[in-house]
């Protein structure tokens, strides 16, 4: 059974750091194009940083410069490093796992920037 586990979210400061990670298993992910996704109350999830089997990345433009995405295809983990937070990258985030056999996700972790 594939499962994505999310974890390390919780509250900071803003220009506060946070590293929230995802730990998936139940196959094998190397060839997956792994990503986070937020939620905000009342908006849509949309997409924060997607990385390939190979490292290349994609990061949404509100958040380059100040997050960084990365993987270890050895032990099925993704890693979302958020520096320089701001107020309005409070949301739920959630692991995706977008794969030949399937398109998985989290069930998601609370981040919330605030003073």
């Amino acid at each position: 059974q594939v499962q994505l586990a999310e974890s390390g979210g919780g509250l900071v400061q803003p220009g506060g750091s946070l590293r929230v990670s995802c730990a998936a298993s139940g196959s094998n992910f190397r060839f997956c194009v792994m990503g986070w996704y937020r939620q905000a109350p009342g908006k849509q999830r949309q997409l924060v940083a997607a990385i390939t089997s190979g490292g290349s990345t994609n990061l949404a433009d509100s958040v380059k410069g100040r997050f960084t995405i990365s993987r270890n295809n050895a032990e099925n983990t993704l890693d979302l490093q958020m520096d320089s937070l701001k107020p309005e990258d409070t949301a739920v985030y959630y692991c995706n796992a977008a794969c030949r056999f399937g398109n998985y996700w989290g069930q998601g972790t609370q981040v919330t920037v605030s003073s």
